[in-house]
């Protein structure tokens, strides 16, 4: 679908927003390179890094899954990273690329569920602020995410968070704090991605579960790149993406298409819980 479509905010001179921007913009950047920028935090017989610094993976067997984290936190960002999913029997197995905060749980998160063969992963997202998630939207992808690597991408930045997939906007989750809504922007938070055994609720509530004979189960990372406001790492010549970034027209058709043909659970529409929060907007 090539590159995401924008549109531009304007913001007073004076305001508190763009003075937290400003000091924002004093971080500095990532680089691309899993031997230089990352941590492996646990299963460390489980991770492997090749390609000089370009390729990670994760695997999960009986003895354990593996993970690793940014050794930089980063206050708003654009993150992108490309990620091939385990194959063949997945239920049960959880792989995450997502951001977190290291105290007062904060979260911006991708999970993928594995599944039986043949059956279609599904991409959980939440949103975690001040130590409160509860705010699933479940997808199911328009590809096979085992075949090949497809690209992952979380924006974040003072108004507006957006998660990506190839480029296409699945969920938004705006700054609402005008009618009471947390949003996460005073933390930073690292990186973190992980492999790992979910089968007590990942695969249809836990019904299925983890077929160990097909261990073991490895998850591939690529192409990691990290844009913050000092820059960009991982790709030349590109301009500074702006704080501002939103969706326009028809970047919003895109997520209407997402929601009304690959959209599995949407939390506000789910009558057991409703929310408060959903009743004053229904972009989330």
């Amino acid at each position: 679908m090539g590159e995401s479509i924008w549109i531009r905010e304007r913001l007073s001179p004076y305001s508190p927003l763009l003075i937290l921007i400003t000091i924002s913009s004093l971080l500095a950047c990532c680089g691309a390179n899993f031997h230089r920028d990352v941590d492996v935090t646990w299963g460390h017989d489980h991770a492997n890094i090749s390609d000089d610094g370009r390729l990670l993976t994760l695997t999960l067997d009986r003895l354990s899954g593996a993970g690793f984290q940014s050794k930089k936190a980063y206050l708003f960002g654009k993150f992108d990273v490309e990620m091939k999913l385990p194959p063949g029997n997945t239920a049960g197995i959880v792989t995450t690329f997502y951001l977190t905060t290291a105290e007062k749980h904060e979260e911006i998160d991708l999970e993928f569920l594995g599944n039986l063969t043949d059956d279609p992963y599904t991409l959980h997202t939440n949103v975690y602020t001040h130590e409160v998630g509860h705010r699933e939207q479940e997808f199911s992808l328009w590809f096979d995410p085992r075949q090949d690597f497809h690209k992952y991408t979380i924006l974040w930045n003072p108004l507006i968070i957006i998660v990506f997939v190839d480029d296409i906007p699945v969920r938004v989750f705006n700054n609402r704090e005008a009618v009471g809504v947390p949003y996460p922007n005073t933390k930073p938070m690292k990186i973190k991605a992980s492999i790992w055994n979910g089968e007590k609720w990942a695969t249809r509530g836990g019904l299925v579960k983890t077929d160990w004979n097909e261990a073991p189960f490895t998850a591939s990372y690529r192409n990691l790149e990290i844009q913050t406001m000092a820059g960009s790492v991982g790709r030349k010549n590109r301009p500074q993406w702006p704080l501002t970034q939103g969706l326009d027209k028809a970047g919003k058709k895109l997520l209407r298409w997402v929601r009304q043909t690959h959209m599995i659970y949407n939390y506000c529409h789910d009558p057991k819980r409703h929310p408060r929060e959903c009743r004053h907007f229904i972009d989330i």
